[in-house]
C-alpha cells in the first residue's frame, strides 16, 4: 500500500529557512503581545493570532515540525509482514519523497 505522506500530522515546512522564519515570525508575535501591552494597551493582544498562525497553533506544534523538517528525506520507514522499521535513508535517496511505502 502506498500513501502520499506517513499516517500522522504533517507540521514540517518545505525547507529550514522558511520554517526558522515562521518561528521567528510566531515566537516574536507572541512576545511583542505581551511586552507591548504597557505601551499600546490590550490593542497588542491582536499578535497573538498572528503568532498562533506562523507556529500552526501552538509553539509545540512549530517544534515537532522543525524535527519533522530536519528529518525529512534522512530516515525512511518500510513495514513489511505487519513489522515496521525506521533506517537511515542512502546519501543518494536523501532527498524528500512523495511517496513512502508502507
Amino acid at each position: 500500500m502506498t500513501t502520499s505522506k506517513t499516517d500522522g500530522p504533517d507540521f514540517a515546512s518545505s525547507s529550514l529557512p522558511r520554517h526558522l522564519g515562521r518561528g521567528v515570525i510566531g515566537f516574536g508575535s507572541l512576545i511583542g503581545s505581551v511586552a507591548f501591552i504597557p505601551l499600546v494597551g490590550p490593542v497588542s493582544l491582536l499578535l497573538l493570532p498572528i503568532g498562533a498562525l506562523a507556529l500552526r497553533g501552538c509553539p509545540m506544534c512549530w517544534t515537532i515540525g522543525l524535527m519533522q523538517t530536519i528529518s525529512r528525506g534522512r530516515l525512511q520507514r518500510s513495514c513489511e509482514a505487519g513489522r515496521c522499521t525506521l533506517s537511515v535513508a542512502d546519501r543518494d535517496q536523501a532527498r524528500p519523497t512523495e511517496s513512502v511505502t508502507l
